[in-house]
């Protein structure tokens, strides 16, 4: 240690004195500084003032920043929300999407008329805000894939088919067979609306449609027997259904041909007018003419069992032969007419059999594969037709048209074109061709008579 060190200027008072020998501190007189040098006293409530000082200054300028910010966020939400609300859609997003708003005084039939022309429905945001405003009402029916209920819209009676949670692929299949281009037909159940809807966080798929009170053919022909003019309705107007699916319509914006694959009385609905209409596509198949391809949706179900064809009994249709499918369906078709010809009587006396569904009399209620497969693919047997149809030529013609339908080999059956044909030229040969419906005089009989 030097003690000859330079003199350097200190804050406080200092004397800086050195010695050399053992413990010669205790002898050691320092003699302070006369003058001290010139200094800056900070005292201990100036240095808090001046930290608080600080520490303002810092909030100021943040909470400035942050108004800042939020009043540009503010003015910018508020521009974009001005200039979409002003934005005129574009034609083309229009013709895709359509007006979300709906005039008070608008009706289905309207909103109809004023669609695209496609065939395929109203606009998607038409239909969410259509399914947003149904009321249930009550239910009418369930099925294997979910229930039906009657509701209101705008004071008109619609139907809104409520899926099960399993059975989404039903309703997407459905949903996508509906909004085919130029499906629409007087024949085919009038499709209005399909969405998702989320309440009391549960999600229900809808499908609205419209709603008929006579419910399906199988509950209709239970409780009403039918004269000729009835029955020929009733099974023209399911054949001309039929035809419209199976045929392909060519064009720009073309119809693809469509097989129903379950076409039994319990898809078919009843109108008003005594017509038929078809219902109930989950299980329908498209034929696309450029690709030469089936659209077949992956899915177990194959139809009911009842009204299976004997080839998908047997499993040997050809999936790739769209052909293979419609001639499966006029099988079931043949069907159809037998449950619509049992329930026309003949006569003044209105004699007519009684309502039972296809094979009653060998099959029990809920038959396996290999139960229906035995009657239908090895004994070959059909349902029975009454001795009285053959003394009947509106009869007569009816039961020649379902055995042709019916036939064992497919490329034996009758087309629903052929059948429809048919039919409507047995309807031009009866008296009452030219006479207009009268829904009094036409309505038929509730009461149910057993020959």
């Amino acid at each position: 240690m030097q003690c000859k060190t330079p003199n350097h200027i200190h804050t406080r008072l200092l004397s800086i004195e050195c010695c050399s020998k053992d413990l010669c501190n205790d002898v050691l007189q320092p003699k302070l500084p006369t003058t001290a040098p010139p200094t800056t006293i900070t005292t201990v409530e100036e240095e808090t003032e001046e930290a608080v000082t600080e520490q303002y200054s810092i909030l100021f300028i943040s909470a400035g920043v942050c108004v800042a910010v939020f009043v540009i966020f503010l003015g910018v939400l508020c521009f974009r929300l001005r200039a979409t609300r002003s934005r005129v859609p574009f034609p083309f997003e229009v013709e895709k999407y359509g007006s979300p708003y709906l005039s008070s005084g608008e009706t289905l039939k309207d909103m109809l008329d004023q669609s695209s022309g496609s065939g395929s429905g109203l606009p998607l945001l038409v239909q969410r805000t259509i399914a947003k405003q149904v009321t249930l009402v009550r239910s009418v029916g369930k099925g294997r894939y979910g229930e039906v209920w009657q509701a209101r819209w705008r004071g008109e009676d619609v139907a809104v088919k409520i899926f099960l949670s399993h059975c989404e692929s039903s309703w997407q299949r459905e949903t996508e067979i509906y909004q085919t281009v130029l499906l629409r037909h007087e024949s085919i159940l009038g499709f209005i609306a399909s969405d998702i809807i989320g309440s009391n966080q549960v999600t229900q798929m809808y499908l609205i449609t419209d709603y008929h009170p006579y419910g399906s053919l199988y509950d209709f022909l239970r409780c009403h027997c039918l004269n000729k003019k009835t029955m020929i309705r009733l099974v023209l107007s399911a054949s001309a259904g039929l035809t419209h699916l199976h045929t392909e319509i060519q064009g720009t914006k073309g119809k693809p041909p469509i097989a129903h694959r379950d076409m039994k009385s319990k898809n078919i609905l009843v109108k008003e007018n005594l017509t038929c209409c078809i219902a109930d596509f989950g299980l329908a198949v498209k034929y696309s003419p450029e690709t030469e391809e089936v659209d077949i949706k992956p899915d177990t179900r194959v139809g009911t069992r009842r009204y299976m064809a004997p080839e998908v009994l047997d499993n040997v249709l050809d999936s790739r032969n769209f052909a293979a499918f419609k001639m499966a369906d006029m099988y079931s078709f043949g069907l159809v007419l037998w449950e619509i010809a049992r329930r026309c009587f003949t006569d003044e006396t209105g004699l007519c059999e009684e309502y039972q569904i296809p094979y009653y009399d060998m099959l029990p209620g809920d038959p396996s594969f290999d139960e229906v497969k035995r009657v239908v693919l090895t004994d070959k047997r059909r349902p029975s037709v009454p001795n009285r149809w053959y003394r009947d030529e509106c009869l007569q013609t009816m039961a020649k048209l379902m055995t042709e339908c019916w036939a064992q080999h497919p490329a034996a059956r009758l087309t629903a074109l052929r059948v429809q044909k048919t039919l409507s030229k047995l309807k031009k040969s009866m008296d009452f061709i030219d006479q207009p419906y009268d829904a009094d005089n036409d309505s038929p009989r509730t009461s149910v008579t057993t020959a």
